[in-house]
């Protein structure tokens, strides 16, 4: 096959296969067997414990429902401390100075940059 061909397949090929990850975390639960009050329960808390850990005021929560049925209660107050957690994770992450060898990492990624980009003008 040429290169061509290849291109022509690998783009559509990628599309399927991000556009058929996309999966609500409310269905993946109910596709494992967790009931629909736990998994919509789990969903709501977990964007309310993403928002909550950025600040962003988006809260989400069916009180009436949070305070008659102990499987969305359950299913939110884990849904919000996991999702709160690894949003806090996240901001850390991003937060951390970096290490020595990323920084020696990015410097040579920088280096072997310049010199491709000076070959390729060389024979422009």
């Amino acid at each position: 096959m040429t290169v061509m061909m290849w291109r022509r397949l690998l783009l559509p090929a990628v599309l399927i296969a991000l556009l058929g990850g996309c999966q609500s975390t409310r269905d993946y639960m109910l596709a494992q067997g967790y009931s629909a009050a736990f998994a919509s329960g789990y969903a709501d808390g977990c964007t309310s414990g993403d928002s909550a850990a950025k600040a962003l005021g988006a809260f989400r929560k069916n009180v009436p429902v949070y305070l008659a049925d102990a499987q969305y209660a359950t299913g939110w107050d884990d849904g919000f401390r996991q999702c709160q957690a690894s949003a806090n994770a996240d901001i850390d992450r991003r937060l951390q100075p970096d290490s020595r060898e990323d920084r020696a990492w990015r410097r040579q990624v920088d280096q072997d940059m310049a010199k491709a980009l000076s070959h390729s003008r060389k024979k422009g």
